[in-house]
């Protein structure tokens, strides 16, 4: 299996569309535009994951850089999120709480 990421795309373009333009390469196993979490709206960006990796790379040399719904996209490997922003949960800084009374 491989995930790729797909930048550049259209507020339009949904996850069958994106399915639809990089199964003519190889088995999609997920296709999906990520919307923000408040308005639903996409972010213009995407994943679309093969089962094979081989596919994966020929979808990659093929449609970086290609249109599709009137936008340039951007297509590589994902790369593993390194969730290390700092911070907790909360939002605020994880600094072990000087107890200054």
């Amino acid at each position: 299996m491989k995930k790729l990421f797909v930048g550049g795309l259209s507020w339009g373009t949904d996850d069958h569309a994106l399915s639809e333009a990089f199964s003519p390469y190889g088995d999609v196993s997920e296709a999906k535009v990520i919307s923000d979490r408040d308005t639903g709206r996409s972010r213009g960006f995407g994943f679309v994951t093969f089962n094979d990796a081989s596919e994966a790379d020929q979808a990659i040399k093929a449609l970086d850089g290609s249109m599709l719904d009137g936008r340039t996209i951007r297509v590589n490997e994902a790369q593993q999120r390194n969730d290390s922003r700092g911070g907790d949960r909360r939002g605020g800084r994880d600094d072990r709480r000087n107890d200054r009374w």
